[in-house]
């Protein structure tokens, strides 16, 4: 059979691989990927074959894994989390229809809402939206207005892509956008490197995070009108108590 495995890879380390994770890597003969997200699990599987792009190469490096799984290998295509949430999930699908002979199973990974919300404590213990700064493929006025209706509903937020060395302030502005409509003391949170060297931990107001400095690898957590500090955690009550 010819067959390709799109899968979450988790945070990276090797504790974060899922069990089905760790079954399909292990009798894939090619792991195709973003060198970042290769260069963490090499080490797990050194004897594999490696095909690896940079940014912005997505959908080439997609159809090569789609092209060599055609040709009758095993092939996994990596994205760091979960391959649904931002990763190559999607764009495999719509691919796959030039390949009609090779069957792509997704594998889900830890994805880094999850991950992250378990280093700070409970940050999304209620309702929550994921949302991501970047404008690469997304228009910033969509941006705006996601973030807007996400405060207005009050939901938890958990935010991705916040920065990068080309998107400076992006993050700044997305709090100017929250604080038009929620409370300067609302509490936050961020992660930088989940499960990874450096990895770091921070729990601040919304006020704070506006001069904030972070990166693309920080995952950043905004409360709801609930959310609380307790100690170094970040909590959001379900509502149990009540």
């Amino acid at each position: 059979m010819k067959k390709l495995y799109v899968i979450g890879i988790g945070p990276g380390e090797a504790e974060g691989l899922t069990g089905e994770a760790r079954t399909a890597l292990a009798v894939s003969d090619v792991i195709v990927g973003y060198k970042v997200y290769t260069d963490l699990i090499r080490d797990i599987y050194p004897e594999k074959e490696y095909v690896e792009s940079g940014m912005r190469k997505e959908v080439e490096r997609c159809r090569e894994a789609l092209r060599i799984a055609d040709e009758g290998h095993v092939v996994s295509v990596i994205s760091s989390g979960d391959p649904g949430v931002y990763g190559m999930a999607s764009l495999v699908a719509e691919l796959s229809e030039e390949f009609p002979e090779v069957s792509v199973t997704m594998v889900s990974g830890v994805s880094a809402c999850l991950s992250g919300a378990a280093r700070l404590g409970a940050p999304i213990g209620h309702d929550f939206c994921v949302i991501s700064l970047s404008d690469a493929l997304t228009p910033w006025e969509v941006i705006e207005k996601r973030l807007r209706a996400a405060a207005e509903g009050d939901f938890c937020i958990c935010i991705y892509n916040p920065e990068s060395r080309t998107r400076s302030g992006y993050l700044a502005r997305a709090c100017e956008i929250l604080l038009t409509i929620k409370s300067k003391d609302t509490v936050c949170g961020y992660v930088r490197n989940i499960g990874r060297d450096g990895e770091e931990t921070c729990v601040l107001t919304l006020g704070e995070l506006k001069s904030t400095h972070v990166d693309m690898f920080t995952t950043v957590f905004v409360g709801n009108s609930m959310t609380k500090r307790i100690g170094e955690r970040m909590v959001t009550p379900r509502g149990y108590q009540s």
